[in-house]
């Protein structure tokens, strides 16, 4: 039996940034039972033909070149009373403190005909493969249940690679969770007129079929036919793929007091669990809003690193505490970049928000330099107190930048008066004319309303 300080399951990108952290500091094992950890939101780009797959994997010296011992199984078992994790292989380990650091996996809608052969998920290694290889045996068609960014990423790939794609969402716009309807509407165009066949207030009631996926029924009564003729996997015409969200897989918590809700494990703001010496981070925890302390889902890479690097910080002996979720996230739908952060100005409504809205459309560059493309913002502000709780951008441009700064503002919890008067440089090649901003015009729009 095997003794370490330190034991984080785990090797995703809370696992690594502690990994990298406490390597040196602690005797320390991170178990990962995958042959990689993989950049997952690089997976679109290696079925468009963009990347090899090999780019998605990360190094394990991520891991070990600190210090850390690397363990490839899985954890079947913790024990709480005795300070132990039980691998797949039959060892045992003894901890001092546990970390778990999961993750959590591609959701499967409990749905009539979803254990038909050709019904796949989207995240992990195995779900890459399988669609690369459906791809080389030539699959004709594809649905894509899902049209948040990882499902949109997926369909725009299958298209350009000249399958049939069908893109079915429940909600009535594309990216509901990260943008208004009305800021992604040039986007959605850009979806039709590439191909895909688009179909949004719709959500899949089951799936028909003898051994295969052969028809998709739609709530409405409509129907997608996959025409799979073959009764063998590995001769598929069409699949069917979910990414409709995720959930964390803590079948090898039941023995333990940890408390875990519909989110996740339950953790306070120091990255404790309800248990001594047990803590989490990442995709497997379920948290709050820096906004108003309201839980909302958070399962993003940028929202388990930060987590990991608090968590590290407290167990050399500091007290950091983790403000909570802003899920700033950008995505990229052909010549569109689209990101958001913060609250959209339906989750706000919903959060029982008096909204007021504000709008700016500039350049990218001076609107003389050739290059120069459109950027169109929108915050969403508190009517309470004038604070930024929200904001989106929609341009040709990557607009990752754009959102951190609305970011920041909602961080340092700004009121849109003092986001107006945000000094900002320019340049012919990089920004718009001096005598405009694009969040500062945001900002005055709003103002208006006030």
């Amino acid at each position: 039996m095997r003794d370490y300080e330190l034991i984080v399951i785990g090797g995703g990108p809370a696992g690594i940034t502690l990994a990298k952290r406490l390597g040196s500091r602690f005797k320390m094992a991170v178990i990962r039972p995958e042959d990689y950890s993989m950049i997952y939101c690089a997976f679109p780009y290696v079925i468009e033909g963009i990347l090899d797959i090999e780019k998605t994997f990360k190094s394990d010296e991520h891991i070990t070149e600190s210090g850390a011992k690397l363990i490839r199984a899985k954890v079947l078992k913790v024990n709480e009373e005795n300070q132990s994790v039980e691998l797949d292989n039959g060892e045992i380990l003894k901890y001092n403190k546990l970390v778990i650091a999961t993750g959590a996996n591609p959701i499967l809608p409990a749905l009539k005909g979803v254990e038909l052969k050709g019904i796949l998920t989207f995240k992990q290694q195995d779900d890459l493969e399988r669609i690369l290889n459906y791809l080389k045996k030539g699959i004709k068609k594809a649905v894509v249940v899902g049209a948040g960014a990882i499902g949109i990423e997926l369909a725009y790939a299958l298209n350009a690679v000249n399958v049939e794609t069908y893109l079915v969402d429940m909600e009535k716009n594309i990216l509901p969770n990260l943008a208004d309807p009305e800021m992604v509407e040039e986007p959605c165009k850009l979806l039709l007129s590439s191909g895909i066949n688009l179909i949004l207030g719709e959500s899949v009631q089951s799936v028909k079929g003898t051994h295969v996926a052969e028809t998709v029924m739609l709530t409405s009564g409509k129907k997608i036919e996959l025409k799979n003729t073959s009764s063998k996997p590995e001769h598929l015409d069409a699949i069917l793929v979910f990414a409709v969200g995720v959930r964390p897989e803590l079948e090898f918590l039941k023995a333990t007091d940890i408390k875990i809700e519909n989110g996740g494990i339950v953790v306070d703001e120091f990255m404790n669990t309800s248990v001594e010496n047990i803590y989490a981070c990442g995709d497997v925890v379920q948290f709050k809003s820096a906004i108003n302390g309201s839980v909302v889902g958070g399962k993003l890479a940028t929202n388990a690193v930060p987590m990991a690097r608090i968590l590290a910080e407290n167990l050399k002996g500091k007290r950091i505490a983790y403000q909570g979720f802003y899920n700033g996230a950008a995505t990229k739908i052909g010549s569109y970049y689209i990101g958001g952060t913060g609250f959209t100005e339906k989750v706000a409504k919903n959060q029982g928000y008096d909204v007021i809205t504000g709008y700016g459309t500039a350049t990218t560059m001076f609107p003389i330099m050739p290059g120069a493309k459109k950027i169109r913002v929108k915050l969403i502000v508190n009517a309470e107190n004038n604070t930024v709780i929200g904001g989106q951008a929609v341009s040709g441009d990557p607009v990752a930048p754009i959102i951190d700064l609305i970011t920041l503002a909602i961080q340092n919890k700004m009121t849109v008066e003092a986001l107006s008067f945000l000094s900002y440089s320019a340049q012919p090649y990089q920004s718009f004319f001096p005598a405009g901003n694009v969040i500062v015009m945001a900002a005055e729009d709003a103002m208006m309303s006030i």
